[in-house]
């Protein structure tokens, strides 16, 4: 399943749609589709493994599950493998085999920002206060815990783990608060890393676990 830094890979390579007008939307996704034709993208933006495409109104939520890909111009799978195709004058993003939705309200509102492990409002304090709730949960599964730390996937709850060396079956409530905040600062950090290497085609390269 993709992680938080190949969302963002995925929302630069669509980015350039910002501020276009949806001249066609289809596919056999649970998007109201025809909410989002002549509407405006208002912006692209990551939440953990999601990726949000916004317009008034209406957030559509796209999510590549185990085996999503997508395409931009250039349609590539067959059409029944199409959860979302958004058509502009100029160019076209299509996604597959994933989980697609839409949300109406404000976005703004309606995600907590402060889970995303690679957001601007990341809360190392609200994720700290979310996991003192769950003292009998293991630290392996708390840091896959979406609500905790949007973004995380197997690949850096491995790595953060080996790295600041703690057993991945120790339980919340027996780990001190100091290598709480090491775990924390960690996995931040090797999520901006994993992005970097990743782009570089360096990622396996670099693992430790």
């Amino acid at each position: 399943m993709p992680e938080g830094p190949s969302i963002i890979i995925m929302k630069e390579a669509v980015q350039h749609f910002k501020g276009k007008v949806i001249l066609d939307a289809w596919g056999t996704g649970k998007a109201d589709n025809q909410a989002l034709i002549g509407k405006k993208i208002i912006d692209i933006r990551t939440l953990g493994k999601q990726l949000l495409v916004m317009v008034k109104g209406v957030t559509v939520r796209v999510h590549l599950l185990m085996f999503g890909t997508y395409s931009v111009d250039e349609l590539d799978r067959p059409k029944n493998r199409v959860r979302l195709a958004l058509v502009f004058r100029k160019g076209a993003a299509y996604f597959y085999t994933c989980s697609v939705t839409s949300v109406e309200g404000d976005a703004g509102e309606m995600f907590d920002w402060k889970s995303d492990i690679m957001g601007d409002k990341w809360d190392a304090a609200s994720a700290r206060k979310k996991l003192k709730e769950k003292g009998g949960m293991l630290v392996s599964d708390a840091l896959l815990d979406q609500d905790i730390f949007a973004g995380v996937g197997n690949i850096i709850k491995n790595e953060v783990l080996y790295r600041v060396r703690l057993h991945p079956e120790t339980l919340v409530k027996d780990i001190a608060p100091a290598k709480i905040t090491e775990m924390m600062k960690e996995a931040r950090k090797y999520s901006f890393d994993f992005l970097h290497q990743k782009k570089a085609g360096t990622l396996q390269d670099h693992w430790e676990a």
